[in-house]
């Protein structure tokens, strides 16, 4: 069967389309192909209406329904126009849909102790327009298991990258930074995944405010720039970053008035700096997470040593990548990307969709309770039908 997955992740840049080929009937670890990857990015009207109700602290509840609808309208014609061009019939869509809130840990709610979690991008229109079944909703089924609903891509981490010699480090870099450590030989009850901290977020929006552009093309501005590694060391001091896993972050965490404050600590420094300064910390928080909670479960370092892997579009910044690399080499830690184990590294996420849609198609769980702290296995997942 045909498998199409859709992502649009918390940068809020546009829509992700994989097509993956899957057996009809799959048993264990299904046997994948890749078929596409397309990448639309968002109407520039409708990324500012998602960003701004993205953890705002107020939203008209009619522009909130909206948004629901017209994003299951943009990701239908987003999977039908991938269809189209490789001429292929869906069998099942696995939607995402665009994250507007999260909050993986319990807080106090009319009484009531609540984790809470919202995807919009109404699945029902997705199913409609395509006339094929969509699983959509994917995080909420493992927070109702006591887990925090994030991260559900180990699953498909474990499945692509598991070596019997080799620990291995998925790293996705999106607007939040998160890996899945993978010791030599392990079982899916030993993987560990965890948010590291701010990906893309903190040097798009610094970007944006300082330079006026969307990103930082090829990490040209970081590049020109120097590091201010006392506001580094100050920011990694930060709770969050001493947190053990399992642990989530969002743009309730690095979101806006985070950079208001990172702005505020850079203020009078030379602008590319600040860029630099954004750029470092996400690759710092990253070698920091890893130093802290994965190296000691992965023992001592075989003789093959480790390698990480590194997905989503920080992979596509030259100056992250060199940082990067510079603070895992002493480590121990080879960093490679995605594309050399036959997937693009833009398109990763939205083949996990593909894949974790077809588990639960197949009724099996998809969530890893080591990583998100869930009490059981879940299926995940709501289904639309067509």
């Amino acid at each position: 069967m045909i498998v199409a997955g859709v992502m649009s992740g918390t940068s809020a840049d546009g829509i992700n389309v994989a097509l993956v080929r899957l057996p009809a009937r799959g048993r264990g670890h299904p046997r994948h192909m890749i078929l596409a990857h397309e990448e639309y990015p968002f109407p520039a009207p409708v990324r500012r209406a998602i960003l701004g109700m993205m953890n705002a602290e107020l939203a008209r509840v009619a522009d909130l329904a909206r948004l629901n609808f017209l994003l299951g309208e943009l990701y239908a014609e987003a999977v039908a126009k991938t269809a189209r061009k490789q001429r292929v019939k869906l069998d099942l869509v696995g939607c995402h849909g665009q994250t507007l809130y999260h909050q993986g840990i319990a807080e106090r709610f009319l009484g009531r102790n609540l984790a809470v979690t919202w995807q919009t991008g109404e699945g029902a229109i997705v199913a409609a327009r395509l006339g094929v079944p969509v699983v959509s909703d994917f995080r909420p089924a493992d927070m109702a298991a006591g887990g925090k609903g994030a991260p559900l891509v180990p699953f498909v981490d474990h499945l692509l990258y598991c070596d019997r010699r080799m620990g291995r480090i998925a790293q996705n870099i999106g607007g939040i930074a998160n890996l899945t450590a993978i010791p030599a030989g392990a079982s899916l009850r030993q993987v560990i995944a965890f948010d590291t901290g701010p990906g893309n977020m903190v040097i798009d929006a610094v970007t944006e405010e300082l330079f006026g552009k969307r990103y930082d093309r090829d990490g040209r501005v970081a590049a020109s720039g120097r590091v201010l590694d006392g506001v580094i060391a100050q920011l990694l001091h930060a709770p969050f970053f001493r947190q053990k896993p399992p642990r989530t972050a969002g743009r309730e965490e690095f979101g806006r008035e985070y950079v208001g404050r990172f702005l505020r600590i850079c203020r009078g420094v030379n602008k590319t700096d600040v860029v630099a300064t954004a750029t470092a910390l996400t690759a710092r928080s990253i070698a920091d997470a890893v130093r802290r909670f994965v190296l000691p479960r992965f023992g001592r370092r075989e003789q093959v040593g480790h390698e990480m892997i590194v997905s989503g579009g920080g992979a596509k910044n030259p100056t992250l990548m060199g940082m990067l690399r510079q603070e895992i080499a002493p480590l121990g830690i080879q960093l490679h990307f995605s594309d050399e184990f036959g997937v693009p590294a833009e398109a990763k996420e939205a083949v996990a969709f593909a894949l974790l849609a077809y588990e639960t198609w197949n009724r099996r769980p998809g969530n890893v309770p080591s990583a998100t702290g869930a009490k059981r296995a879940a299926i995940l997942g709501k289904i639309s039908y067509a």
